[in-house]
């Protein structure tokens, strides 16, 4: 994105390129540009390197051990960070619940659980969706009921992104059935050790399971893990579903998927000639990026309001439907550049072999990319949903 930055922003640039050159390891940087998956111990290296170096969490406060980063810094270290092909930090603890901690819990709530996040001895994972509540989040049927000081948890989670990784999960549970459905609901911090807690993987289309169904059987939780208020979680989910659907849009995955596709198309041959030089192939190309530089302005604005202290409103509901779009768009054109390399989208293309065929641009893995992120215009509330949220609040009713 082409911005005027100012002496001390372009000095930050340069210290942000060299840690990444020094402090990112090849082999993780391998492994993410060429779309490879990555496991627990991946993600869990990186989060320390970047603990460290003190970056691990640029949107927190210094007053809670985070880097406290304007806007135009996040918006540099993410574009580097895709640029030099850096891992993706899981964002359940880091970027979704923190923030609600910080806002709405306790200061004991912050004092313990924060710094266990930056230290990665808590892995967390998000417990909203149901079998019959997804975009419909408010009609979730798990029950919380108290019991001397202790809650009694029962119900079902699904789609919990890497739910098997986890020994902590936050939850949206039902403690009022008598109340209008958003008035009954609270947000629970359960620890996913205790009895009656169970996990069963989601096999999806590529053979992998990162997505996972939770159980909840007579769950014992502390009251204290109660956050916030006992039936005012609806407010605390909406504030946390800002920061998600701002997240969703990413802007530096993106820019790193423009790059892949530049790379496979100027490999590929169509007519002869490079495929990048397809003027079909070359408009759609141009218009996603048009489109992208858009976006990345917009979410510079919506990141500003977030440093500002003020949660996202309806802008994030735009940015979440403009970003997945436009990564949908360039997930489908690398798989059409790919060609036959995008056929073997399960195992083989995951583990680099691609039924053996030569792949010297690197496509093998772009259909299992492709079919993966067709979640990303559902997660986190529908596109359909958010249209509805835009129409709602910019004309009224």
């Amino acid at each position: 994105m082409d911005l005027s930055y100012s002496a001390e922003e372009q000095a930050f640039r340069d210290d942000v390129r060299d840690f990444l050159t020094t402090k990112l390891p090849e082999d993780l940087r391998d492994k993410v540009r060429d779309g490879g998956e990555l496991n627990k111990a991946d993600m869990e290296r990186w989060h320390a390197i970047l603990n460290a170096q003190g970056w691990l969490a640029p949107n927190w406060p210094k007053s809670f051990g985070g880097a406290e980063w304007n806007a135009v810094q996040r918006h540099i270290f993410e574009e580097e960070a895709a640029a030099h092909h850096a891992p993706r930090i899981v964002p359940f603890g880091l970027s979704m619940l923190a923030p609600v901690l910080q806002k709405f819990g306790s200061q004991e709530q912050c004092d313990y659980w924060l710094p266990r996040i930056l230290s990665g001895e808590d892995w967390w994972c998000q417990g909203y969706s149901e079998p019959g509540a997804g975009s419909d989040l408010a009609s979730l049927k798990t029950t919380a009921v108290k019991d001397g000081d202790h809650y009694i948890v029962n119900g079902q989670k699904t789609w919990t992104t890497l739910g098997q990784h986890a020994n902590m999960i936050f939850c949206l549970v039902r403690t009022d059935k008598d109340v209008k459905q958003q008035e009954g609901i609270s947000f629970l911090l359960i620890d996913m050790d205790t009895p009656g807690v169970e996990v069963r993987p989601i096999v999806l289309l590529d053979g992998g399971a990162e997505v996972n169904e939770v159980w909840f059987t007579d769950v014992k939780v502390p009251v204290e893990n109660l956050v916030g208020e006992e039936n005012k979680g609806w407010t605390y989910a909406k504030y946390l579903l800002t920061h998600e659907r701002t997240n969703i849009a990413g802007v530096g995955f993106s820019q790193a998927g423009l790059t892949r596709v530049r790379r496979i198309a100027k490999s590929e041959m169509s007519g002869g000639k490079p495929l990048i030089e397809n003027p079909h192939f070359a408009a759609r190309l141009a218009q996603v990026e048009i489109d992208l530089k858009a976006m990345a302005t917009t979410n510079l604005r919506i990141v500003s309001k977030a440093a500002a202290g003020t949660a996202p409103g309806v802008e994030s509901s735009m940015l979440k439907v403009k970003g997945t779009i436009i990564r949908q768009e360039i997930n489908d054109l690398a798989r059409r550049a790919a060609g036959a390399y995008a056929m073997p989208f399960a195992s083989e293309a995951l583990e680099g072999s691609n039924a053996g065929l030569p792949d010297p641009s690197g496509a093998g893995p772009v259909a299992s990319q492709y079919f993966n992120n067709r979640k990303l215009s559902i997660f986190g509330g529908s596109n359909e949903i958010q249209r509805g949220i835009i129409a709602k609040v910019t004309m009224g009713g």
